[in-house]
């Protein structure tokens, strides 16, 4: 094997890899769209679920983060991140609750909890009760499209809005929007940020209408980030405060497909050697669903070139273009010759591309910064284990 084929001769394989370059020029990007619009950047770090990442993102002027449950916002406190939004419901009581307890009484740390029924901020204005404080509310609104959670824009809105005024222990701060059912065309984004706007600030209008003040609007997802920063800078939709991209620092193949992120600015890849040639058809690399998750992004099925043999693709081999990851097990994945000219050799390391960069790094410990081509730095997964 020659020096050439054994990149990060320090590092066994499988490894999760980010590139420090690619990475930093995310962030930058988003900071610097994000300033020129005049609207709050607070990056979602479900996929990186990492405290160093997260205060990179803050240093280069991010507002806060959000996470999706409550133990990442514990472990995301832990590390010293003072501004937190939880974007799902906390529900529960129990061991979730007591997180929230513990959170709302650390004396220097913004939390606001999103909800989008009565029920559940019954349950947040007990536990906010049971420490003497009040916990700041976010209504999550229903933009349409893909709906998951929230309340339907207008009426609906309002009148959750006059309950949640209502319960002891609750501070209504503002609304809260994530679209989603993007098209991965300039057009469809735009279509779908005007959108998402447009609802916000009315619903936002109605509020202030009704004598309801509020200071967060937000919106945000990261196929729409560029559009809805370009309708803030031209001086529309004043109304919205905060947006909260996620993927957009770490790019995958998935949200590469929605629009996205390009295929360069892809910050993680996965490590891995040629185990087997002896096919002549294809080739086993040493690692699987274990690592890669199985995300064969099914869902994009419809989409020219999807399938190669029948096949779908778990990822994209760096640098090689001719091979198709199309088959994966529990430890092992066979990667296939499109020009069966070009062969591999044993012992061989490649670099690939996830489809589901959160599915990866939510099943390692750790991922390994790199930067030309050298180590610098081991990085942990600060929410590794910690919730869903």
């Amino acid at each position: 094997m020659t020096e050439q084929k054994m990149p990060y001769p320090s590092l066994n394989t499988p490894a999760v890899l980010v590139d420090l370059n690619t990475l930093e020029a995310n962030i930058k990007e988003m900071s610097k769209l994000a300033a020129e619009a005049g609207i709050r950047l607070r990056p979602h770090v479900k996929v990186h679920e990492n405290a160093s990442i997260a205060k990179m993102q803050i240093e280069r002027g991010a507002c806060g983060v959000e996470v999706g449950v409550v133990e990442q916002a514990e472990a995301m406190a832990e590390q010293g991140i003072e501004d937190i939004i939880i974007a799902h419901p906390v529900f529960y009581g129990g061991p979730k609750g007591e997180i929230l307890k513990k959170l709302l009484n650390k004396p220097r740390l913004k939390l606001a909890v999103v909800v989008d029924m009565l029920e559940q901020a019954r349950i947040i204005s007990q536990l906010a009760q049971a420490v003497g404080k009040k916990a700041r509310v976010l209504i999550k609104i229903d933009l349409g499209r893909s709906p998951r959670f929230g309340v339907l824009p207008g009426e609906p809105v309002l009148n959750l809005a006059k309950q949640l005024r209502q319960l002891p222990g609750i501070d209504l701060i503002g609304i809260y929007g994530h679209e989603m059912g993007i098209k991965p065309t300039l057009e469809g984004k735009d279509e779908v940020a005007l959108e998402a706007a447009t609802i916000m600030t009315e619903n936002a209008k109605l509020l202030k209408k009704e004598g309801i003040a509020i200071e967060h609007v937000s919106v945000g997802a990261s196929p729409t980030f560029h559009s809805t920063c370009r309708l803030m800078k031209e001086g529309k939709f004043s109304e919205i405060t905060e947006i909260h991209p996620g993927a957009f620092a770490i790019g995958d193949i998935r949200y590469m497909r929605m629009g996205g992120n390009t295929r360069e600015a892809c910050a993680v890849t996965v490590l891995t050697t040629v185990m087997s040639t002896s096919h002549p058809d294809w080739v086993v690399i040493d690692a699987g669903y274990k690592t890669f998750g199985s995300d064969s992004l099914i869902e994009h099925r419809d989409a020219l070139e999807f399938f190669w043999n029948g096949r779908p693709s778990f990822g994209s081999v760096q640098g090689r273009p001719d091979l198709w990851f199309g088959r994966i097990s529990a430890e092992i994945s066979c990667l296939y010759y499109t020009d069966p000219g070009r062969k591999l050799s044993f012992g061989e390391r490649l670099e690939i591309v996830p489809n589901n960069a959160t599915l990866v790094i939510n099943i390692h410990d750790q991922i390994y910064g790199v930067r030309n081509g050298v180590v610098e730095q081991v990085i942990s997964v600060t929410g590794r284990g910690r919730g869903n």
